[in-house]
Formats: C-alpha cells, sequence, structure tokens
C-alpha cells in the first residue's frame, strides 16, 4: 500500500516527520493541503481524531503527530535505529525529544509568525514556498482571513512573542549543554533526539539541506537567525543537516 503524508511545508513538526521518512529511506507520497484550510483536511483524514498536520498514512492507518509518527515508523523500519538500543538512553532521548517538542517548538512557531503575519507576500512564500503561482495567489486572498485565527490558536502576540524569545535562547543552551563528546546529544549516534531539536529549531535556521526554506525573512527573523547561527549550537545543526538529512524519499502529489 502506498505511503502518504500530508504536511504543511513550512512547519518543524513537519519537517520532522518529513527528516524521519527520508532518514530511513522509506519512499512515500506528500500531499499538500492548502494552508489556512489544512486543519478541516486533517480532521477528514484523521475521522475528527487530530485537527494538525502532519498526518501520515502508513499501510491504512492514519497517525497524527509527529512524536506517534516517529514511534510507528521505528516498527515499520527499525533500521536505520532513531531510538538507541540502550533504555537508559532511549528514556533520555525520548525526554529530549518531548522537550524540544513542547518548549522549544511552539514558541519559535509564535515568534516567527509575530513577525511575519503582517506581511501577506512573506506569509504566503513561508507556507507555500514551492507552490505554483496560481495557488500563491489563492493563498494570498486567504491571509488577510487567516491571519486573526492563527493569532488566536497560537498566542501570537507582541508579550507571548518577548517570552518566546527567552525560551528559544533558552532551548538553545539546554542544546548546547546536552551535546556529547560523541558528537551527539544522547550516545554515540544520530536518534531521535538530535533529529527533534534540529526540525524544531527551523524554520528559524534555515540549513541548505532544509527543504521549504523561507525565501523572505522578517528583519528580527533575520537577526535571530544569524545570532543563532554563529554559536556552537547553531553550527552543530547545520553539521547534523548536512549529515544525516539524506535526500527526499518523496513524491510529490
Amino acid at each position: 500500500m502506498a505511503i502518504i503524508l500530508w504536511h504543511i511545508e513550512l512547519s518543524h513538526y513537519n519537517e520532522k516527520a518529513r527528516w524521519a521518512l527520508d532518514y530511513k529511506e522509506i519512499p512515500y507520497t506528500l500531499r499538500t493541503p492548502l494552508p489556512g484550510l489544512h486543519g478541516f483536511a486533517a480532521l477528514a483524514i484523521t475521522r475528527g481524531k487530530q485537527r494538525r498536520l502532519p498526518v501520515l498514512d502508513l499501510d491504512g492507518r492514519r497517525i497524527g503527530d509527529s512524536t506517534a509518527i516517529i514511534a510507528a515508523l521505528e516498527d515499520y523500519r527499525p533500521d536505520p535505529p532513531l531510538y538507541p538500543s540502550d533504555r537508559e538512553e532511549r528514556i533520555r532521548a525520548l525526554n529530549l525529544e518531548d522537550y524540544f517538542d513542547e518548549e522549544l517548538g511552539p514558541r519559535l512557531r509564535r515568534y516567527v509568525w509575530q513577525y511575519t503575519l503582517d506581511d501577506t507576500s512573506a506569509t504566503v512564500e513561508s507556507l507555500m514556498a514551492s507552490a505554483s503561482p496560481v495557488r500563491k495567489r489563492v493563498m494570498a486572498k486567504i491571509v488577510p482571513l487567516m491571519r486573526p485565527v492563527v493569532r488566536k490558536d497560537f498566542e501570537v502576540n507582541e508579550a507571548a512573542a518577548a517570552e518566546a524569545l527567552a525560551g528559544i535562547r533558552a532551548a538553545m543552551d539546554r542544546l548546547e549543554s546536552e551535546l556529547q563528546p560523541s558528537g551527539y546529544v544522547v550516545g554515540d549516534s544520530f536518534t531521535v533526539a538530535d533529529l527533534t531539536a534540529c526540525a524544531m529549531f527551523t524554520p528559524l535556521l534555515a540549513p541548505p539541506q532544509r527543504p521549504y526554506a523561507p525565501a523572505k525573512v522578517a528583519p528580527q527573523v533575520m537577526e535571530l537567525r544569524e545570532e543563532l547561527a554563529a554559536r556552537p549550537g547553531g553550527k552543530w545543526i547545520e553539521e547534523m543537516y548536512a549529515r544525516h538529512r539524506g535526500i527526499p524519499a518523496a513524491i510529490v502529489a
């Protein structure tokens, strides 16, 4: 049966799922609902169980949430593994996955949207970097309608952006403190912890191997990108992308 990933190009949670599929060299088909309407697509695909993307169709099973997707892929194709074989290292890797998902992911999204949403062109280019001109024109008409919804849904405002900035820097501190002599954050090899940390820092950081990186970036976002990219953690993320991102195994539908 075909493996299908419903995704949004910009989202770091979707990048996490794409990277796991590509790392394991699992062929899959990408489907991209129109941003702003993707919540309805997620609800339809999962029969009301999930309102956010990514959603993976794995041999007929509809799996929402990037963490659940990676867990399913570990069972589906264990090699190369993303979970350490050692029990304690596996617990640590899963705890770090949860930390970067829950503490960094929402804050980074909140910060980027605070300085991007008011610019319709930047919003369209961020959400639909590879879309056709026709779809981009349609999206440009939707952005003003979705702007207040996004602000409310993700708590995007000036005060929240200030808190998010402090949280993003704290997450980079945490990443740098977790790096081991091996060059990875857990054990001696690339794991779900490394993948998640790297994916969650995008699209703020945009290593060359990161697909769908926005071409137009707000000045505040670019300033923070340059700050973090110059740090040891930023350089490590670029190295992980170069060494482990792999060649996309997707067919775009």
